[in-house]
């Protein structure tokens, strides 16, 4: 062993009761983990996609760093100090963009995460971790969706976890799956209607019967689905003396594309993401340059969720007092590449208020 290297034991669970360790076995057990529904329906909006990748992508590529702090007699100087094992890969089974990324991911969408402690030095410290899914955790003192604390009970599908193995990271802001629950179902209700509107064969409109003997609802009812019917395969048809085909004076789909562009606007405000970065066209704002872009994305995206996580790792149950970890933003954003990119122009010039 090297002289400055520290013992790593398996964290022990010998003083936890029983359901505690009936917790513990259910994890790394990849069977009984799940997605969420509330996750499957977010990121099915391609504009909640695509702002929850942009930070997840960011977040997942920063490396940590890890200092100490002096007092020089007018402020706090930083004093950086190599990195312990596990900030350069927490779990050692899967890359730390992985773990990573996943913390965020259930931040943003249900405003906490979990790490449970897998090995842990002599001196007690943690040596590594594994993620949590949030969707398999539940905490019986607290349900949300405003969190008050670290939770005192832990669940791992449905069994009890030692909460001294548990790290839990509360986010600022309240998740996603609560804050934004309505803005989810508009845009899945446009969606729906889109699609519908997607499967027709022929311009929007009506039949009207012009004479004869008046048909019921029912006859109304079948002719109108054989005419439809008739255009998924042919594009000519046929109508007597008595009935004619009229085409809505308004185009549905106009005033549809216009509520989903509203909707996306929306949901970039939700996701915390300024609206170009995910596409949306809004006047003087149709590009940028990298750099402009990525300090965006960190000042109104990433920045809560990341001190939310390296706060959380500077806690005294995980460093010694006195240390700290942070990101090492200035990496990421001090990239001399200032050619301009192109950002995913509007489908339309329409002003959004």
């Amino acid at each position: 062993m090297g002289i400055f290297s520290r013992k790593v034991v398996t964290a022990q669970m010998g003083s936890a009761p029983v359901r505690a360790a009936a917790g513990a076995s259910q994890i790394g057990n990849f069977l009984n983990y799940t997605t969420g529904t509330v996750e499957q329906r977010a990121l099915s909006i391609p504009t909640l996609s695509r702002a929850h990748d942009l930070i997840a992508s960011m977040i997942g590529s920063m490396e940590f760093k890890h200092y100490t702090r002096q007092w020089t007699g007018e402020e706090y100087e930083e004093i950086y100090v190599p990195n312990e094992s596990w900030m350069d890969r927490p779990d050692p089974k899967v890359p730390r963009q992985f773990i990573l990324s996943n913390t965020f991911s259930d931040l943003y969408l249900y405003g906490r995460a979990f790490w449970y402690v897998t090995t842990r030095y002599s001196t007690g410290f943690p040596a590594s971790f594994t993620w949590l899914p949030a969707a398999n955790v539940s905490t019986p003192n607290q349900q949300g969706p405003q969190f008050f604390g670290p939770p005192d009970e832990v669940e791992f599908n449905g069994l009890m976890l030692d909460v001294n193995n548990v790290i839990t990271f509360l986010s600022p802001i309240q998740g996603l799956a609560y804050t934004g629950a309505r803005a989810i179902n508009i845009a899945q209700h446009l969606d729906s209607a889109a699609d519908r509107y997607a499967s027709l064969e022929t311009v929007p409109g009506y039949l009207q019967q012009k004479g004869g003997e008046t048909m019921s609802g029912e006859e109304l009812g079948d002719l109108a689905s054989a005419w439809a019917a008739a255009r998924k395969t042919n594009a000519i048809g046929a109508l007597n003396d008595y009935v004619e085909f009229k085409e809505f004076s308004k185009d549905p789909g106009e005033a549809l594309d216009k509520l989903r562009q509203y909707q996306a606007l929306e949901l970039a405000r939700v996701g915390n993401v300024p609206p170009y970065l995910v596409g949306i066209g809004i006047p003087g704002m149709n590009y940028s340059n990298v750099q402009e872009s990525r300090r965006d994305l960190w000042l109104f995206g990433a920045a809560p969720y990341a001190h939310a996580i390296t706060e959380r790792l500077s806690m005294d149950d995980i460093l010694p007092r006195g240390r700290y970890v942070e990101f090492d933003i200035e990496d990421y954003l001090g990239s001399e590449d200032s050619s301009p990119i192109a950002v995913e122009p509007p489908v339309d010039d329409m002003e959004i208020d």
